[in-house]
């Protein structure tokens, strides 16, 4: 069975019933837009712009676009890259691509021009679909895309040098391509999220997909009745997989375009929605929205609400207890996974386990997981090693890359590159990445632990801890603060606040000033290293 089976199956048994709700709040004027013969626009309650369509039209939209490319002699072994925001048509444009036995290739939507054209060219795309965001950015390197390569369009106005998807679909048929395929046929490409440096093409096949729709749901719990709100980006697997609870299940779901905290609980209330996957830093904002008093839980339907769950990033334990003050009665899971585990589960904590908040948890549903050294070999309870994980859910390879795969893939077990402690209960705790690790005076210090202690200030919206080079100590730990709003503070309250810590522990050097982050959720260091001066740290760490 593929993901593709799922879908067939859910326009087969609910093709009336909604599949996917999309949300705009700040789109305030209508502007009509007719995707084939399906009119999709609706004026949204209070504002805004929704759309919706049913498993059926879903399917049709899938098979439309996927007869299409076939037409134009695509299949398997071709790639189409995706570069659209999140919305209504960008699951069946997937979908679609993988009905006709092709690989799909999501694009992250920040890419700049130089960056598309080299994610296309490294995946080896033969399309690339865009939409109206995109325009600038696309036209910038259309004249360096092989004339064999197709710009497709999506959206109203086609630019000239590209072609327009409502032309490319009009003759295609609605009726399922039957094109046989397998769990062991390639199914997509994603790329890293470049944290640690430019981005890898990560080479998935169907069997890494229908598993990670196995392990939402067992962990999870999805239903008929469950409504999923999606606001993350879709091009990313953790996204993505979270949904594929939903089309297991044949449960609806709704994409948000807009992450303040009055448009995530109005979408909760209005749509229904009973889970919810945040990012650490829109989790904040709302229990930030509530203690300030801006927004009231009274004046939203949010009864439903069963299951909040977090990933992409360490969640700090003082967020989960601050959140379940105002909600009680949630289901908290913390989900651990990369872009080379196919995203979320590999790890992750548990709705029954949450007596173990600040643990990632423990192994996920047909997932292995050690603790090793620097040869590969298990470390002691207790002690810091690398994860790694093993299970149906792992990467083929980084494409084009086998130095990188060879480094990563071990014995079939996927080095994650993340330094983490097991405890007595065998739960796991993640201490940090292993190249973000700070070497002072002999000592090794994990920048995540720093942050999470940092995060108890009351004053701290968010932190990011990296290494700065010193002449004695070799490098130092700086903590750049972002300060909630309206908040003050000085380089001496938070080092007396850090008096908590044991010295050697202790940030060196304050900076107050915004904490970057990508559209994962997951603090963009990197750029922090490059913004103060420490990217040659890291280099060194690589080469030794």
């Amino acid at each position: 069975m593929t993901i593709v089976d799922l879908l067939e199956r859910n326009a087969a048994q609910y093709g009336g019933d909604t599949a996917l709700v999309e949300i705009n709040p700040e789109e305030k004027h209508h502007r009509r837009i007719t995707w084939h013969e399906y009119d999709l626009v609706q004026p949204a309650e209070g504002g805004g712009k929704r759309r919706e369509i049913t498993w059926s039209v879903f399917n049709e939209r899938a098979n439309r676009f996927a007869n299409a490319l076939i037409s134009r002699g695509i299949g398997k072994g071709n790639k189409v890259a995706i570069l659209l925001m999140n919305c209504l048509e960008w699951l069946p444009v997937y979908f679609g691509i993988l009905k006709a036995g092709a690989i799909a290739v999501p694009l992250n939507f920040r890419y700049s021009s130089d960056e598309i054209k080299y994610t296309f060219d490294l995946s080896e795309a033969d399309i690339l679909l865009f939409g109206p965001e995109f325009i600038g950015r696309v036209e910038a390197i259309a004249d360096d895309i092989d004339e064999r390569h197709l710009l497709l369009y999506l959206g109203d106005g086609c630019p000239s040098f590209a072609e327009g998807y409502a032309s490319f679909v009009a003759e295609s048929s609605s009726a399922n391509p039957n094109v046989p395929l397998t769990e062991d046929d390639y199914a997509a490409i994603y790329f890293s999220s470049g944290t640690t440096g430019f981005p890898k093409a990560i080479l998935h096949k169907h069997r890494a997909l229908i598993h990670s729709c196995r392990v939402e749901q067992n962990h999870h719990g999805q239903t008929r009745d469950d409504v999923f709100l999606c606001i993350p980006p879709l091009y990313h697997t953790g996204a993505k997989m979270h949904w594929f609870g939903s089309l297991l299940s044949g449960s609806k779901a709704v994409l948000l375009k807009g992450t303040k905290p009055e448009y995530i609980l109005d979408a909760v209330s209005k749509e229904k929605c009973t889970i919810v996957w945040l990012l650490v830093p829109w989790a904040q904002d709302i229990l930030n929205a509530l203690d300030s008093g801006r927004l009231k839980l009274e004046d939203y339907e949010l009864s439903q609400w069963r299951l909040m769950h977090i990933g992409a990033q360490p969640v700090p334990q003082s967020l989960i207890k601050h959140w379940l003050q105002y909600f009680p009665h949630h289901q908290y899971d913390t989900n651990y996974g990369l872009s080379e585990s196919i995203g979320p589960g590999a790890v992750h904590l548990g709705v029954e386990n949450i007596h173990k908040v600040g643990a990632i948890g423990v192994p996920g549903y047909g997932w292995q997981a050690q603790i090793v050294d620097e040869s590969g070999v298990p470390v002691k309870q207790g002690d810091v090693g690398e994860l790694i994980v093993k299970g149906d859910g792992v990467m083929i390879c980084y494409y084009n890359d086998p130095e990188a795969t060879a480094k990563t893939l071990k014995d079939g077990w996927l080095y994650t590159g993340d330094m983490a402690m097991q405890d007595a209960d065998g739960f796991i705790f993640l201490v940090d990445r292993k190249k973000d690790v700070i070497i002072t005076g002999g000592e090794n210090l994990y920048p995540v632990q720093i942050e999470d202690f940092l995060r108890g200030f009351d004053k701290i919206s968010d932190v990011a801890v990296i290494g700065l080079p010193d002449e004695r100590l070799g490098e130092i730990a700086a903590a750049i603060i972002q300060l909630k709003e309206g908040m003050t503070s000085s380089e001496e309250e938070i080092q007396d606040f850090c008096k908590g810590m044991p010295r050697y522990k202790r940030p060196r050097k304050i900076i107050f000033a915004d904490v970057p982050r990508n559209p994962t959720g997951k603090i963009e260091k990197p750029l922090l290293r490059k913004m103060y001066g420490a990217d040659h740290l890291v280099d060194a760490q690589n080469k030794s």
